[in-house]
C-alpha cells in the first residue's frame, strides 16, 4: 500500500479511536446516571466493556498502520 493510503488509513483510525473514547465517556454517564436513580446497569455495564475492547481493537489497528509507515 501507498504511504498516501496508510496516512488516510491513519487519520481513519484516529477518528475511530477519539470516536470509541466519547462512547466509552457517555456510556460512563449513563450508567452513573442509572445507579443514581436505582436501575439495573448489568446490560449497560457489558456495553461499556464491549466499547472498551472496540478502542483496544482500533488502538492495536492503529499500531500496526504506524508500523507499516515506519517500514515503508
Amino acid at each position: 500500500m501507498d504511504e498516501f493510503r496508510e496516512c488516510d488509513h491513519l487519520a481513519q483510525a484516529d477518528r475511530h479511536i477519539s470516536e470509541a473514547k466519547a462512547h466509552i465517556a457517555r456510556q460512563k454517564e449513563t450508567i452513573a446516571e442509572l445507579k443514581r436513580d436505582g436501575h439495573d446497569t448489568k446490560v449497560a455495564m457489558l456495553m461499556l466493556n464491549a466499547f472498551k475492547h472496540t478502542l483496544c481493537a482500533f488502538e492495536q489497528h492503529r499500531e500496526v498502520i504506524l508500523v507499516r509507515l515506519r517500514n515503508g
